[in-house]
């Protein structure tokens, strides 16, 4: 039991971006758990990248909704952060993995939420779109399993590759919102940052994982 949790701890502090985001998303879960239902959507609108808060304070918002989740969800993120995350941070260093983050994030917000804008302007989409809630991680997870995609040894790369094209694709095209537009963005723009890896070594081989088992007699 010792061991285990020393090997945690190791981990953790291989990650510390990761873990710390993990950190700051935990107390504002915690936060919003007290507030009535109709003061958590108005305190939530007021960091929400939607086009209304882009147009006159984009550095604030982009900042904020990066560290609040709608509806909660956060031990499902721990998993997620995880395995894809903390992962991409311990193979790239906290520096180029942040600025996969951000350019995930920020990139794909502006996107989605240009698609929105011209979907208003041609009037596709209300006009009360522009105060869209759109806060959230998952731009920025997008990224980072896109680029996880130059981690992994091939033929395993491209079928990995292709169950994230079909997880992101197919609400793209049978439930086409800004947010599905955001998603798939992110993911492809996780792909575009392949240059950041470049001074970064070491594969992973998913059949490492198996034959490791049988060495230990695991089923």
């Amino acid at each position: 039991m010792l061991g285990a949790a020393k090997a945690a701890w190791r981990w953790v502090r291989s990650a510390p971006g990761t873990y710390v985001w993990l950190l700051a998303l935990l107390f504002t879960t915690l936060f919003l758990r007290h507030l009535p239902d109709n003061v958590e959507e108005r305190f939530l609108g007021k960091r929400s990248t939607n086009l209304h808060h882009l147009a006159e304070d984009p550095l604030r918002v982009l900042f904020s909704s990066a560290f609040w989740l709608e509806g909660g969800g956060w031990l499902g993120y721990l998993v997620l952060f995880t395995i894809f995350h903390a992962t991409a941070e311990r193979w790239l260093g906290t520096w180029r993995w942040l600025c996969v983050v951000v350019i995930a994030h920020v990139g794909a917000t502006y996107i989605s939420e240009g698609v929105l804008y011209e979907g208003i302007r041609h009037g596709y989409v209300a006009e009360s779109a522009v105060n869209t809630l759109d806060v959230g991680v998952s731009y920025g997870l997008a990224g980072i399993m896109g680029i996880l995609v130059y981690r992994i040894v091939d033929p395993w790369r491209y079928i990995y590759l292709a169950g994230l094209l079909l997880f992101y694709g197919v609400p793209l095209i049978f439930a086409t919102n800004f947010t599905a537009i955001g998603h798939m963005s992110a993911l492809l723009l996780g792909l575009a940052c392949y240059p950041i890896t470049r001074a970064r070594s070491g594969t992973w081989n998913p059949m490492d994982l198996w034959h490791s088992r049988r060495v230990a007699g695991l089923p």
